[in-house]
């Protein structure tokens, strides 16, 4: 078997090839059950968030992943492949895993350090796992991730200073508006995203925070956690003309703001400024909005130049965390090879003591006369004598399986024991 990831990320593909990608969590075990049926896979896992969508998967050897992968994302999204060929990137093998260590670790997100990242791996790990899709060497190599990032955040300072994509946001929102007391807030959508942008709007002063969720105990529970106020979901559009910053981060599949929606808001405010932050993938707000005069819109590929300039000051520590990271990925490459010889020596084992017992059977008729402590120590006799016969050989196996090319010197072991391949 063979470990792939194939993907799309900020850094490969605009916004518009990445909404296009994107699975909304309810779809994913729907998506799950399809990558499933593929030929040739054995073990999948897809994690799709609003900076990447990527299928980590385990593949039969003769198994073509870039194909796979390429079919399933054009059938699942419904998109063609010239559209997303130029965006796509796919890592093989140790590089696959040096990737995913990185990505759980947030050394590949667009905010190096942002702790959500970690998180939203692990729902797509208990995803795959409640649908049957991750059960071997995935598995391992995907839970070995999760410890890696942990080690990197005890061991580092990447944590220390690390904001999310929301935290950028509002950062944003309070260079152009300055101080953010007396201004008022609307969250359009009460999920995650949205919950962190209200954390870092309190602490930045703001005191007037309106939240609208088409679920509205949902809305509830978020304005009862932040003293803010309910906006009803079919009426958020005519409280905008007395919002000053529009937070939009909802799982809506169109756009619920549209150029006109935006003019009129902006009309009735008397062309006082707004400022739309639209977090969400797919886009909540249509990006014509940005002809509007007094209108600032920014979508989750702007804030990229705030994330750079947040990151600037972490960057000896991302050393520090990529330092940790290659020792990660010799350890687990390392384990991964041990466990490939694993059935071998097994082989051995059994073959082993097989003709142990078979020649006690054998001399059974000589050894009737012996007392049941001497018998005793003839097993423990002969155990020893297979366990030092076989030392060598098994020794050899493990020292073998970390070379390049010691696959090659373990099949001379499996025909010297006659062990099928």
């Amino acid at each position: 078997m063979k470990l792939s990831i194939t993907g799309v990320n900020h850094k490969t593909a605009p916004i518009e090839v990445r909404e296009q990608l994107s699975f909304d969590p309810g779809a994913l075990p729907g998506a799950l059950g399809e990558l499933k049926r593929r030929n040739g896979l054995q073990e999948g896992i897809i994690l799709s968030t609003c900076n990447r969508t990527e299928l980590a998967m385990c593949l039969d050897d003769q198994a073509n992943s870039r194909e796979l992968a390429e079919e399933f994302l054009c059938a699942a999204r419904r998109v063609e492949r010239n559209a997303i060929q130029p965006y796509l990137y796919q890592y093989d093998g140790d590089d696959a895993i040096r990737h995913l260590f990185r990505v759980a670790a947030s050394l590949d997100s667009m905010v190096v350090g942002e702790p959500q990242i970690l998180g939203q791996l692990k729902a797509a790990y208990a995803a795959a796992k409640a649908n049957g899709t991750v059960v071997g060497l995935l598995d391992l190599v995907v839970t070995r991730a999760f410890s890696v990032a942990k080690r990197v955040r005890t061991e580092t300072e990447i944590g220390s200073s690390a904001v999310s994509v929301s935290y950028v946001a509002v950062e944003l929102a309070r260079q152009i508006f300055g101080d953010l007391k007396r201004r008022k807030v609307m969250l359009v959508g009460a999920g995650k995203m949205s919950e962190l942008a209200a954390r870092h709007l309190r602490r930045a002063g703001a005191d007037q925070i309106f939240v609208t969720n088409r679920t509205r105990d949902r809305a509830v529970e978020m304005a009862a956690m932040f003293e803010g106020r309910i906006v009803e979901y079919d009426r958020f559009r005519s409280a905008l003309p007395e919002i000053d910053i529009v937070i939009a981060s909802s799982g809506a599949p169109h756009f619920l703001l549209k150029k006109g929606d935006v003019q009129r808001v902006i009309d009735a405010r008397k062309n006082r400024p707004m400022f739309l932050i639209d977090i969400a993938v797919p886009r909540n707000i249509d990006p014509e909005v940005n002809q509007i005069d007094n209108v600032f819109l920014y979508d989750i590929d702007d804030l990229q130049q705030v994330a750079e300039e947040n990151m600037e000051g972490r960057r000896h520590v991302a050393v520090e965390a990529e330092t940790i990271i290659e020792e990660e990925v010799v350890r687990m490459v390392a384990r991964l090879k041990a466990r490939e010889v694993t059935p071998t020596i097994v082989s051995i084992q059994q073959q082993l003591e097989a003709l142990r017992v078979a020649e006690l059977e054998r001399a059974h008729g000589r050894l009737v006369s012996l007392t049941a402590e001497q018998r005793e120590a003839i097993e423990v006799l002969t155990r020893g004598l297979i366990a030092k016969i076989a030392h060598g050989p098994i020794s050899e196996l493990r020292r073998l399986a970390t070379q390049p090319d010691g696959f090659q010197s373990v099949e001379v072991i499996r025909k010297a024991f006659r062990l099928e391949s």
